[in-house]
């Protein structure tokens, strides 16, 4: 039985070209878009010490690490699996500036197991994120930043999601849910099963206000009205709420304005970084497709733990992902230049001339080595570098 020793695991990927070309040209992209909008580039290591990477992240991100011995040490390092905390690490221990602070980032990161944000293990996590203010207008900025990213990709179906984990968690509080049965309701809520929902909460003893709000949370999602049923649901009994909803209504508002034709839903019961997330929490959306393309929220607390509780936003994408969903990352035909062995004498020296000229200027030149088989066709060049009227000049194939 033969051995396929090149299989990769499961859910791995790896890029061949022209697949590769085309997300380095994305990459490029979106990295110049995020440097013209003052977003300063990180690079955060791909291992860390357990204690560092994991450091306010909830149970999920740990499930999903990869964790190994340092062999120096001894010390338990882990792979990361998301770049979101080692970024919050760096402004807060590192920068430390006191000043509002826009950070950006992309590189590979590895997940223990499958989940819903990629079909992928080894996502390439391209996002940014703005320290160092807390308002309407750091969030709406985020936003529009993953918008223009999205666009890109050549993602203009894209419909946005608007939540906010204030709502729950001040629900939360007010029944006076320990942290057991915050995390289970949470769990139920994530389902959108309404009979599940129900059926837990008759198993506690809430006040009615918050047993009817809890138990809407899980249809209130779409349009506009879901705010104002909410705001009635919340009035005179949950100022927090009603703030937050407050809160969704002017970041939608604002986007309306900003963005037209951007549809803007409400789902007051999604939040799926709850564990760190503070406030706004956003996913995009491409229709049609179920899977969310990117997603992001407000984080305030996650920084506490590296020593500067920072205001903090931001989002992030599997661009390998963006670049499966999209419709423009695929490469027009790319002209390939194909040189051929250089002759002898004078003509050698014209012919290396005109190989480094093209290349100064950026164009692809392919050079024939002795004795290869294939042609300029064959090696997927579109031009050849041939001798004409006594110069080297570039002819279309």
């Amino acid at each position: 039985m033969r051995t396929e020793r090149w299989l990769l695991p499961e859910g791995v990927t790896e890029l061949l070209p022209p697949r590769a070309r085309q997300i380095e040209r994305l990459r490029r992209a979106i990295l110049d878009t995020c440097f013209a909008w003052g977003y300063e580039l990180v690079e955060p290591p791909l291992v860390e010490y357990l204690e560092s990477l994991l450091t306010g992240m909830g149970r999920e991100i740990d499930i999903q690490t990869f964790k190994l011995v340092d062999q120096h040490n001894g010390r338990s390092m882990g792979i990361r699996a998301d770049i979101t905390p080692q970024v919050a690490r760096i402004d807060a221990h590192r920068l430390n500036r006191g000043l509002p602070t826009r950070l950006c980032y992309l590189g590979p990161v590895l997940h223990a197991r499958g989940d819903d944000f990629g079909v992928n293990r080894n996502p390439l996590q391209f996002g940014a994120e703005l320290y160092g203010h807390s308002g309407a207008a750091s969030d709406v900025e985020i936003i529009e930043l993953m918008l223009s990213t999205l666009r890109l990709a050549g993602l203009s179906d894209v419909y946005l999601d608007l939540g906010h984990v204030g709502i729950y968690r001040a629900l939360a509080a007010a029944g006076g849910l320990s942290t057991a049965q915050t995390g289970e309701l949470f769990a139920l809520l994530q389902r959108k099963s309404g009979p599940e929902v129900a059926a837990y909460l008759n198993t506690l003893t809430l006040p009615p206000p918050v047993r009817r709000l809890l138990e809407r949370l899980v249809v209130l999602n779409g349009a506009g009205e879901v705010l104002a049923e909410a705001r009635a649901l919340a009035a005179d009994h949950f100022p927090d709420v009603t703030a937050a909803l407050n809160y969704l209504q002017r970041i939608g508002g604002t986007l309306d304005e900003r963005w037209p034709g951007l549809t803007v839903h409400y789902d007051l019961a999604e939040f799926r970084a709850y564990e760190y997330q503070s406030g706004l929490a956003f996913a995009a959306y491409r229709r049609g497709y179920g899977q969310e393309i990117a997603r992001g929220g407000r984080y305030d607390d996650l920084g506490r733990a590296f020593g500067a509780a920072r205001p903090a936003t931001g989002f992030s994408a599997d661009l390998l992902l963006l670049s499966a969903s999209g419709q423009a990352t695929a490469a027009p035909g790319e002209e390939r230049i194909f040189a051929p062995e250089p002759p002898g004498g004078e003509a050698a020296e014209g012919l290396r001339e005109a190989i480094a000229s093209l290349r100064s200027k950026g164009r692809c030149v392919v050079c024939a080595l002795p004795g290869q088989a294939g042609d300029a066709g064959a090696m997927g060049c579109s031009h050849a570098l041939l001798m004409r009227d006594g110069a080297w000049q570039v002819v279309a194939l």
